[in-house]
Order: C-alpha cells, then structure tokens, then sequence
C-alpha cells in the first residue's frame, strides 16, 4: 500500500509522500508544545526516533499510510496527514491531519482541502468503509474541522488522557462511515 507513487491534488495543497528532507521540519513542528498537547506521542521526538518512525513505519508498515501536505502554488511544506491502523479485514482506518508551516496546525483552508483528499482516496482507492478519528477535548480546531469533514461524534472517553500540567481531558471519538 505504499504511498511512492501517489500524488493527490487538491485546490490549494498536494498531498505526495513523505521525503528524508520533510523529517526534520516536520520533527520540529510536532515537537512544539502547542501542538504536542493534541497528539498521543507527548514527549520529545528526537531525530532517531523521526526516522526511525520513517524507516519502520512510513516506509515498510501496510497499516500506515501517511503524506507530507504541500501548497499546491509553491509545492512548500505545510504539515502531514495519514491513515493508520489500516484494517484490511474491517475496511477501516485512524484519520491524522497537522499542519505547521506559520503555526497553522488547523486552518480554514489547507487543513480541509487535505482532509478531503486523504478521505477520498481512503474511501476510492482504499475502499475503506470507516474512517475514524481520535482526539483530545481540548483540540477545539479538530472538533470544527472533523464534522466539516463529514465526521459525527460517536462517543467520549471521560478523563481518559492526563496533560503535562496534571489535568485530565476527555477523549472524542469521531467516525465517517462510506455507505
């Protein structure tokens, strides 16, 4: 299922595959701690551990696919989306979209305009049936755009994740069903 080839474009992004020169940049976003809240991996990324993530994840893992978002107008990097726990036998998959140019993460216009191309090709190319997502209460952005996107609130895991300050925040569960 290896994303080498696939080049998917939107009306304002490309989504093409992840290169070795996207590691760094994208490690450094996901290394922000604004950003790192919204994510299950809270500590540090370490430049090993990024491409260790690339060799034996992005590269080899058929349960994973995932894309570097660039602009469309000047091919820039802005972030990476994907689908994970790719469940060949239950057509579904993990949704995952960011974006870090200019501190976006999620925007109005590049984050939707990506969402909706990984979604299409999940659902033409993949021929998955579900596609779900889980976030943090605290990711508000992700609870505006996911519904945009077509997703409904299947449900909540009350003070299932603990932040760097002590707190707890619920988890939401999202899904898109195909037909």
């Amino acid at each position: 299922m290896s994303n080498s080839r696939v080049i998917l474009q939107g009306k304002h992004v490309v989504l093409r595959a992840i290169e070795p020169n996207d590691l760094e940049t994208l490690r450094v976003w996901r290394n922000r701690p604004q950003y790192r809240q919204f994510f299950r991996e809270y500590r540090d990324i370490t430049s090993k551990m990024q491409q260790n993530w690339y060799e034996k994840t992005v590269l080899v893992n058929d349960r994973v696919i995932m894309f570097a978002i660039t602009d469309r107008q000047n091919d820039r990097l802005l972030g990476a989306c994907g689908l994970c726990y790719i469940d060949q036998r239950n057509s579904s998959a993990d949704f995952s979209i960011y974006l870090g140019a200019d501190d976006l993460y999620i925007d109005e216009k590049y984050a939707p305009d990506a969402g909706k191309l990984l979604l299409e090709y999940g659902t033409s190319t993949l021929k998955l049936h579900r596609i779900w997502a889980e976030i943090y209460a605290i990711d508000m952005a992700k609870q505006q755009l996911l519904p945009n996107l077509g997703f409904s609130l299947e449900g909540r895991h009350r003070q299932a994740h603990r932040l760097e300050n002590g707190d707890w925040t619920d988890c939401l569960f999202y899904g898109l069903l195909t037909s």
